[in-house]
């Protein structure tokens, strides 16, 4: 897909990889419409891709509310136009064990709370959204590309129940709307992300940090800009569909 002046929305797009992959695609000509749960971090997004000379707008969503996705795309469609590209990144971890015990004794368990708000925001958001992006470039008569953000974690990685449970999910769910949405000439691909070097890396310890690093095959923390990277392949490829890129460092939980 040729990006120029194509509606690109991003969920997730206010900070971290959101922010680079909206950068990155903005350089190639996409009009980004940027979705995040809080004004304040969209209005900085937009403040400073447009200081780079790429077209954006900020929509105040919460992905994992139906009412609130179907407003902010109806608000995309009518002041930016049809979406011809969704990159489904949003997400939220809230890890734990599933039982923590000690002596015979639990201790502690995954709340439902717990589960729960990880599943909506980044197994039912997606949903949310694709749905709604796909019925725009349906309606509109235009191809599309839609890209889901996966993890390495889909394999099963230990203290992630909830987060395994939903990228796994949406790693499924990539294929499946590969299949269903062909015929309308959208492509729907995903991208798996090992350990990359964002906000939520940057507050570990050092420590943790360095063992994290040892055991990747590269030896470093991936960077925004590679997912972004990945990301722009599959809008850039017209035969990629239906597959889960890796971009991990050559890691394996």
């Amino acid at each position: 897909m040729k990006l120029d002046d194509k509606v690109i929305a991003i969920t997730g797009g206010a900070r971290g990889l959101g922010l680079a992959m909206a950068r990155h695609l903005g350089e190639k000509g996409a009009v980004l419409a940027l979705l995040d749960i809080e004004q304040g971090g969209l209005d900085d997004a937009v403040s400073s891709l447009e200081a780079a000379g790429i077209k954006a707008q900020g929509f105040v969503t919460d992905v994992a509310d139906e009412a609130s996705v179907t407003q902010a795309f109806s608000a995309i469609k009518a002041t930016l136009g049809p979406v011809s590209g969704l990159v489904n990144n949003a997400g939220i971890t809230r890890d734990g064990l599933l039982i923590k015990a000690r002596d015979g004794v639990v201790e502690k368990t995954m709340s439902l709370s717990s589960w729960q708000q990880v599943i909506d925001v980044n197994l039912t958001g997606v949903f949310l959204c694709t749905r709604e992006a796909a019925s725009q470039m349906i309606e509109a008569g235009q191809p599309g590309v839609i890209v889901n953000i996966s993890s390495i974690s889909r394999a099963g990685n230990m203290g992630q129940s909830n987060y395994t449970a939903a990228k796994a999910g949406v790693a499924a769910m990539s294929v499946t709307w590969a299949k269903e949405l062909a015929r309308y000439k959208i492509r729907v691909g995903a991208v798996a992300p090992g350990f990359i070097a964002t906000e939520m890396t940057a507050g570990m310890k050092p420590e943790m940090l360095d063992k994290i690093k040892s055991g990747i095959p590269m030896r470093d923390l991936g960077r925004p800009e590679d997912i972004a990277g990945s990301v722009a392949f599959i809008f850039d490829n017209d035969y990629f569909t239906g597959r889960v890129i890796e971009c991990d460092g050559g890691l394996r939980i």
